[in-house]
């Protein structure tokens, strides 16, 4: 028989997968570190259970219903059986009780912040009315308050305008009208908002922690010095950062599901369309280019609130020009071609299909795709940077 040589191709072929073996180990190993790191840190556990449960139910119960309990004042200069009309018209929930103000009371109850709307009826409006001359009303509006001044001027105009054709007609009644408009919410039927305050502030929350967990846990080497341990260890720059994204991602995968489960199908009873499972398997692609853009951060900050800094500058953006929070429709043409480049564009597009409407990988399947080419690239980009400074710490 002749004897291999440790030079020989047979030799070579089998050391690769105990090479592989030995990587893997060593990834492994340093994930678990990570992880006795991060139990180390209560700052950042506080962190995880917060955003994941206070934070998603704050969000989603706050979100503002269309109309609700308006603050309204009515100076009522005609004292008219159609002003008291218009008056009693005003009800709960869209708007408080109507609250009878004087004209010159009615500036100070604004300036006040007492009022968003107050309702100014002129003298003589029912004459002017009854007879055709087409009396103006003023309608003031405190267009700070952003959430209910728009939506509220559109119900007050309706409102008034109903109030006064019925008392013209002298009697109440819905025509007929020439075609019937049938609506049907699909995916979200009773309109709750809370369904989409919740989910959405998981995907945003996703996004968030993964870049900071991987972005903390590198700098917080830096900080406590283990940095230099790595250093002389057998260990690669790329087995470091897989270590790192492996473990936080890991981290934020569980919070998530948890999150789903224990939050928003129980505590909200948000009902999931679609498959957790195909969901989770998305988180995970993002995950690993949210967490190289988090170790890349690292690299460039050198302390925790630059890294804090930094992370507004970028997650800003990532959030609301993803389409979140905005339908990237109505986003200009270039914003629209530039957050391309971001993986969360795809995610939250992939996110909503799958926990919204129920699609299946065979309508996600170009999301992900997406996502994993993007985090390729953005491990990579890392990956070059993560290099460059530990050589030069060596």
């Amino acid at each position: 028989m002749t004897a291999h040589t440790p030079d020989s191709p047979d030799a070579a072929a089998l050391a690769r997968p105990a090479a592989w073996r030995r990587r893997a180990a060593n990834i492994y190993r340093l994930g678990i570190k990570e992880l006795w790191s991060l139990r180390r840190d209560p700052m950042m556990l506080v962190l995880i259970a917060y955003t994941f449960t206070i934070a998603i139910y704050a969000a989603a119960t706050a979100m503002p219903e269309t109309l609700h309990n308006a603050s309204i004042a009515v100076v009522d200069e005609d004292g008219s059986p159609l002003s008291a009309r218009i008056l009693s018209a005003f009800y709960p929930p869209h708007f408080t009780p109507p609250e009878r103000v004087s004209l010159e009371a009615m500036d100070a109850g604004m300036d006040a912040g007492r009022y968003t709307f107050v309702l100014d009826i002129p003298p003589d409006f029912q004459r002017d009315v009854l007879a055709g001359r087409a009396p103006a009303l003023q309608l003031n509006v405190d267009a700070t308050r952003m959430s209910q001044a728009f939506t509220g001027a559109g119900y007050i105009q309706q409102i008034v305008l109903g109030e006064v054709n019925e008392f013209v007609q002298r009697y109440r009644s819905a025509g007929t009208l020439p075609v019937d408009l049938v609506l049907r919410a699909r995916f979200n039927p009773d309109l709750t908002r809370a369904w989409f305050g919740s989910l959405m502030e998981i995907i945003n929350q996703v996004t968030m922690l993964s870049i900071i967990l991987t972005g903390a846990a590198l700098i917080r080497e830096r900080e406590h010095g283990t940095i230099e341990h790595l250093l002389v260890m057998p260990v690669t720059p790329a087995e470091i950062m897989l270590a790192k994204v492996w473990a936080m991602g890991l981290v934020v995968l569980v919070a998530t599901a948890i999150s789903l489960k224990t939050v928003v199908e129980g505590a909200l009873q948000v009902p999931i369309e679609g498959s957790v499972a195909l969901f989770l398997a998305c988180v995970t692609l993002h995950l690993f280019a949210t967490s190289s853009m988090g170790i890349f951060m690292a690299t460039l900050a050198r302390s925790m609130p630059q890294f804090g800094l930094l992370m507004l500058l970028v997650l800003l953006p990532l959030q609301l020009l993803s389409g979140g929070s905005t339908p990237r429709e109505s986003m200009p043409e270039l914003a629209q071609q530039i957050m391309l480049a971001a993986p969360t564009t795809h995610f939250v597009a992939a996110a909503q299909a799958i926990l919204y409407r129920g699609a299946g990988l065979d309508v996600v399947w170009p999301q992900f795709l997406a996502i994993l080419a993007i985090g390729a690239v953005f491990f990579g980009v890392a990956l070059a940077r993560f290099r460059k400074s530990l050589s030069q710490m060596a």
